[in-house]
């Protein structure tokens, strides 16, 4: 049976990217990626919360002289498959079982907000050969900390109006600051990202902390935030380059939580430099 979430429009975004549509096995779950290829350093992207592979493909062209970017649909997102289970520890197994079904020798790990978590999670664990990682904007709330800024009611809406068919300016309400390409393909496959998904993540950022993965993030580590991100304030920066003092921390003017999107280019110029092995 054809994939639902595989209509016309869908397909051709995939075609656009040049990348190759990978599938890969991992535990109880298939799990599809967007291969760029090439022969330089792999650089395994892990999106956030309800963000598929698709949405990082204006991001990875940008990075092609640099690596060959790997960009995950997490678990419940995208083309990959729905789960009985959305736990940090399943997401950062799922991003371990890359490494030995695409034969990487090693790679970069890039990760935004849910991803950072995830990526955070993977570097700690030390079981897959990591190049350096760089995580963007990962949620710091946690027990006693707060919760998140986004409240679950405001996602489960966006899905809502996703699946009633929304537009690139119904998504633009929410993300002024966004390219135009990228508000429209948000509208088009925000509606892949599973409820139950956001719902058991989100509720993870309020109940595991951030702080306790962390500290055992190895160097090289780099932790970009948006400058005007209400995720990462100045008081969870400063408390992250306290507990992993070997770690490089990084501000991008003019952009709040989703860093890449809101500023691209003053993204791009903090993270390229991470993503070399010279």
């Amino acid at each position: 049976m054809p994939d639902p979430a595989l209509t016309g429009a869908r397909l051709a975004d995939l075609a656009a990217t040049g990348a190759a549509s990978r599938w890969v096995p991992a535990g109880d779950v298939t799990l599809h990626v967007l291969d760029y290829g090439g022969s330089r350093p792999p650089c395994v992207v892990v999106p956030g919360i309800t963000t598929p592979a698709i949405g990082w493909d204006f991001v990875a062209r940008e990075l092609l002289d640099l690596v060959r970017p790997i960009v995950l649909d997490v678990r419940g997102r995208g083309l990959s498959a729905r789960a009985a289970s959305y736990r940090t520890s399943g997401y950062a197994a799922d991003v371990e079982a890359l490494w030995p079904a695409l034969g990487l020798p090693g790679a970069f790990l890039l990760g935004h907000s849910m991803g950072a978590r995830i990526a955070a999670a993977v570097a700690a664990r030390g079981t897959v050969a990591l190049f350096g990682s760089v995580l963007v904007d990962p949620p710091l709330s946690g027990p006693g900390r707060g919760p998140y800024p986004t409240p679950l009611a405001s996602f489960q809406q966006q899905l809502a109006a996703a699946r009633a068919g929304t537009t690139a300016a119904e998504v633009a309400a929410l993300y002024p600051r966004w390219p135009a390409a990228e508000l429209e393909l948000r509208a088009r496959w925000l509606a892949t990202c599973d409820d139950d998904a956001v719902e058991e993540t989100h509720a993870a950022f309020e109940r595991e902390d951030f702080f306790g993965t962390w500290p055992a993030v190895p160097a090289p580590a780099t932790l970009v935030f948006g400058a005007d991100s209400p995720v990462v304030t100045a008081a969870g920066a400063a408390e992250a380059a306290e507990t992993n003092p070997e770690a490089t921390l990084v501000a991008v003017q003019a952009a709040g939580h989703m860093v890449p999107w809101d500023n691209p280019a003053g993204f791009l110029d903090v993270v390229r430099p991470r993503l070399t092995t010279t």
